[in-house]
C-alpha cells in the first residue's frame, strides 16, 4: 500500500492514502519478465483530482515575468501574466521578482499564499499539469 501512496494514478488523480484493501488477498501471479509475484488488489483510497473551474489555495514557488508557478499539494499550477489582473506589474523589489499590486498586501512573491481558479488541465499517464487565473473576484493573495 505504501508503494502507491503519493503516486499519480492517471484518471483517478494523486493517491493520498490507501484506506483499506477490498476482499481477500488473491493468489499471486508470476511476472514472466521479472519473476516477481504479483498480487492484483482492489483498494479504497483518498485521492486528489483537480477539476477545471475548481478554486484552490496554493503557495507560490517561482515568480517570472511571464507569470508565476504555485503548488497545490502535489499539483504544480502556472498562472500566466494574461491571467493576472491588469493593474499588477512585474517588478524587482529588494532583488526579488514580484507581481506588484495597487496595495502592498496584494504583491505576489515567492512563498505567499494565493487563491486561484483552474482554467486548464493536461492529464497524462504519469503526471498532471494545470493553468489557472487570479482575475476573478475573491482570488489572489491570501496573507
Amino acid at each position: 500500500m505504501l508503494e502507491v501512496e503519493g503516486t499519480f494514478a492517471g484518471r483517478f488523480g494523486f493517491i493520498v492514502a490507501v484506506l483499506k484493501v477490498e476482499g481477500d488477498i488473491p493468489v499471486a501471479e508470476l511476472d514472466d519478465n521479472t519473476g516477481f509475484a504479483v498480487f492484483p488488489l482492489a483498494y479504497q483510497a483518498v485521492v486528489f483530482r483537480p477539476f477545471k473551474g475548481e478554486v484552490l489555495d496554493s503557495v507560490v514557488t517561482k515568480v517570472t515575468e511571464h507569470g508565476f508557478f504555485a503548488e497545490c499539494g502535489p499539483l504544480t499550477v502556472f498562472v500566466s501574466h494574461y491571467s493576472i489582473p491588469s493593474d499588477m506589474n512585474y517588478k524587482f523589489i529588494d532583488d526579488e521578482p514580484t507581481w506588484k499590486g495597487s496595495e502592498p498586501e496584494d504583491d505576489i512573491v515567492k512563498d505567499v499564499s494565493v487563491r486561484l481558479r483552474i482554467i486548464g488541465l493536461k492529464i497524462e499517464a504519469t503526471e498532471i499539469s494545470a493553468t489557472a487565473t487570479i482575475q476573478d473576484p475573491y482570488l489572489g493573495r491570501l496573507d
